[in-house]
């Protein structure tokens, strides 16, 4: 892609496994994310979203590996940097709220405590003035007396509290760039809403951006402004989100929208077929098995991702 953007990510790609269970999770996914923007990237389990975004960071699984592409930050390299140059990047530029907070979470020490670590290690400062960040950031975050639940545990904080404190700690140091990877998985509908306004507020106004990770469009769409389809490791099609949706270029994104559009009382839609088994190479395009549009083409070499406007990329024989 050549256009500048905060994050470039180029042709990615990564494997994870051993021997023959190794799956190429990633397979030459590239996306740019703009400065000051709010990009959702949505798709289907294990369609490589959360991958993608380990990778962005350097914490992939002990069996991944980054097997091509590059990874850019504001022009530079991650791929290159060493682990003690990566550790400054993480938290600091980049941050990450991971799926299921309260595992993510140390259950050994005070959230507080975590939260004011995290400063310290990138901010420096007394261990006063990091606990003083620390009480504040939850505080914003909407935790009610934050003094006294800065002292206390994980287990001792509900779902919804240890995804703001998640979010705290993420934001903690004025990060550049917020992944939220799935944030408001298995939280009630009242706090879904109330993560999603908080992480969209503190992104404004840091005057970040932020790559939102989700499989439900409605939670992209209360947030970004853009979206990145993925499937099968790849990325189908990205473009402004209302464009996107009023006018989708790749079958997959009609399809997948279409899952979304059921009114009630009717049947929710669903697309037939299964996703390829990544262990394998994929000849041609990797929904073509699914798509009702493919052509022999399709069966016989994946297509190009391409822009196709000034604001829209696709990966599509028939566009």
């Amino acid at each position: 892609m050549n256009e500048s953007g905060l994050l470039e990510i180029d042709n990615l790609r990564v494997e994870v496994g051993r021997a023959a269970n190794r799956v190429r999770a990633i397979r030459g996914a590239s996306l740019t994310l703009q400065r000051h923007s709010r990009l959702g990237v949505i798709g289907e389990s294990g369609s490589g979203k959360t991958m993608m975004a380990l990778a962005v960071l350097r914490l992939l699984p002990a069996t991944g590996v980054m097997t091509a592409g590059t990874i850019s930050y504001c022009g530079q390299d991650l791929r290159p940097l060493s682990e003690s140059e990566m550790q400054r990047v993480r938290g600091k530029e980049i941050s990450m709220v991971f799926q299921h907070a309260a595992s993510a979470l140390n259950p050994l020490f005070p959230v507080g405590q975590q939260i004011a670590e995290v400063y310290r290690f990138h901010e420096g400062g007394s261990k006063e003035q990091a606990w003083y960040k620390a009480v504040t950031m939850l505080d914003a975050m909407g935790i009610p007396d934050a003094e006294r639940r800065a002292r206390a545990f994980p287990h001792q904080y509900s779902g919804g509290m240890a995804q703001r404190a998640m979010i705290a700690m993420a934001l903690v140091c004025s990060p550049q760039l917020l992944i939220a990877d799935e944030p408001t998985t298995g939280l009630d509908l009242t706090i879904q809403a109330q993560v999603l306004d908080l992480i969209k507020a503190h992104v404004q106004q840091s005057d970040a951006s932020l790559l939102l990770i989700s499989h439900d469009i409605a939670v992209i769409a209360e947030v970004c402004l853009d979206v990145a389809v993925m499937y099968a490791g790849e990325v189908l099609e990205a473009g402004p989100l209302e464009a996107v949706q009023r006018e989708p270029l790749s079958p997959y994104t009609k399809a997948l929208l279409e899952c979304f559009e059921a009114d009630r009382g009717e049947r929710l839609p669903y697309i037939a077929g299964r996703v390829p088994d990544l262990r394998y190479e994929i000849d041609g395009c990797p929904f073509a098995p699914r798509c009702p549009l493919a052509q022999d083409v399709c069966h016989q070499r994946g297509p190009e991702y391409r822009q196709v406007a000034p604001t829209r990329w696709v990966a599509c024989h028939l566009v």
